[in-house]
């Protein structure tokens, strides 16, 4: 089949909860709500957090989720729900948070997300959902992700029963990832009775989500539960498999009826620098992992610890980049600077995790780029040469682009040099699996009001699809790939 180009889309509603029918909930006093004081849950202050790994918020105890779910107006066109990707009702979850009913609102997130629990703590929520509070109009809006999150935390704490699946179909499916979109098409097709084998190339399942993410955002108990939540369906996985290696694509075609390609976006992008490659200069998965991680959640290569750092340099300007200079903090570095070639205005992460790096004492250096790495005797990385910028005309992707100052150079020395600039598709599908399609930054081809790829029986979403993207921006795009898995494995028909 002809698939269209990835970077296409669909006008149907993305989130499988967009179109439900509304509960009918008693009208509210919207102007005395409004006047109702925010909530924030307990918050680690800077001093005492930089010597843990522990989450910056402790979640919301029921008496203060209920007064912030209070808060919501209720407003009948719900734009929190049309900004959400997979469309929460968070209406109808807040309404029931406030009469106390944890339960029933986190049945009510679970409806249109496999991992609540994830998307709370993680999703830009200022631009999606909490940035489209009418509430925030006149002041702070209501704290959806923290309310989603203690919400989705609470259910199992409290006895929850375990999904349950299907009677057996006798079809199956293979996925390749167990990230975002391999959770959330794994559970979908679990549910429907199919059998569902997960491979991925590391020794933990998670994907992003254990390896990507330090706990200090999302602590690894909670991946680990959604894990386990897929293993009571009967999901297996096989983990320390890299496809193309281990096992070739053409045998998961054969000994399944379909594949969903859920690989991420895994390879680190460049900054094209002379002794990029020298010692104590880190791509940023392999700095958080071995930062992060114990030794025996690693591959064998990444196993030996970082060196003690006291100085830590780290170029890029995404949630990445701010979870490499948080955690150089918490591994003892005292001087801990982020450059970035814009100024904070043109950042895309999460104002939220700049503000707590900014707390934690990382200093930024704006209007800077990488000129230069420098390296000692031994071969070693020494320090970087840096260049002051200037903002120009804007660019293709619309913000101003950034111009050297002539000039301007001057030196940064450091233990370490992170580059966290993002990510792409890695190199090699194109052997692993001929006939799937790739665009020129090598992410698969897909058909977007289904996700197929242009090979029958081969399925694909997410970052392998998307670019390195939001992890709602992969569940969102897994729902479309279910349906349509459901729909190929029940039917047959490509």
């Amino acid at each position: 089949m002809a698939a269209a180009s990835a970077s296409g889309g669909s006008d149907a509603p993305r989130g499988p909860g967009a179109g439900r029918a509304k509960p009918q909930r008693p009208q509210v006093d919207r102007k005395a709500r409004l006047a109702l004081p925010p909530n924030e849950p307990r918050k680690q202050p800077p001093a005492e957090r930089v010597h843990n790994w522990d989450e910056v918020y402790r979640l919301f105890d029921p008496e203060t989720a209920k007064a912030e779910a209070m808060r919501c107006i209720q407003c009948p066109a719900a734009p929190c729900q049309v900004a959400c990707p997979v469309g929460n009702d968070i209406p109808g979850a807040l309404w029931l948070l406030e009469q106390g009913d944890f339960g029933g609102a986190a049945g009510v997130f679970r409806e249109t997300s496999e991992l609540p629990e994830v998307c709370g703590r993680l999703c830009p929520q200022e631009k999606l959902c909490e940035g489209h509070c009418v509430v925030g109009k006149k002041g702070e809006p209501v704290a959806i992700g923290k309310l989603e999150t203690f919400a989705a935390e609470w259910r199992p704490a409290h006895g929850a029963p375990p999904p349950a699946a299907a009677a057996p179909s006798g079809r199956s499916l293979a996925i390749v990832g167990s990230g975002p979109a391999g959770i959330g098409v794994a559970d979908r097709i679990a549910r429907a009775g199919h059998r569902v084998v997960v491979y991925d190339a590391w020794p933990v399942a998670g994907g992003l989500l254990h390896y990507g993410i330090p706990n200090f955002k999302q602590n690894k108990a909670t991946v680990a539960a959604s894990i386990e939540r897929l293993r009571g369906l009967g999901v297996e996985f096989e983990l320390g498999v890299r496809v193309g290696e281990d096992i070739a694509f053409g045998e998961l075609e054969r000994g399944f009826d379909a594949v969903f390609v859920a690989a991420g976006a895994t390879e680190s992008v460049r900054l094209g620098l002379e002794h990029e490659d020298a010692p104590g200069v880190y791509a940023a998965t392999e700095f958080l992992v071995r930062g992060n991680l114990p030794p025996e959640d690693l591959p064998e290569a990444l196993r030996a610890p970082l060196p003690p750092l006291r100085s830590v340099a780290v170029v890029g300007g995404g949630d990445t980049s701010m979870d490499c200079v948080r955690t150089a903090v918490r591994l003892g570095a005292d001087d801990v600077r982020l450059i970035y070639r814009r100024t904070e205005l043109e950042m895309q992460g999460r104002e939220e995790e700049r503000m707590h790096a900014t707390e934690e004492g990382v200093i930024f250096e704006f209007l800077t780029a990488p000129a230069g790495i420098e390296v000692g005797a031994d071969g070693a990385f020494r320090g970087l040469r840096c260049r002051r910028m200037q903002l120009g005309d804007p660019d293709e992707s619309g913000r101003a682009r950034p111009e050297a100052v002539p000039g301007s150079d001057f030196r940064i020395e450091a233990d370490a040099l992170v580059i966290a600039i993002g990510y792409n598709v890695a190199d090699g599908w194109g052997e692993i699996a001929p006939g799937l399609g790739h665009d020129h930054w090598g992410r698969f081809r897909v058909d977007p009001r289904t996700m197929r790829t242009e090979r029958r029986g081969v399925f694909a979403a997410g970052d392998a699809v998307n670019g390195s993207d939001l992890v709602v921006t992969a569940l969102a795009d897994a729902h479309v790939a279910a349906a349509s898995i459901e729909e190929y494995l029940r039917g047959g028909e490509w």
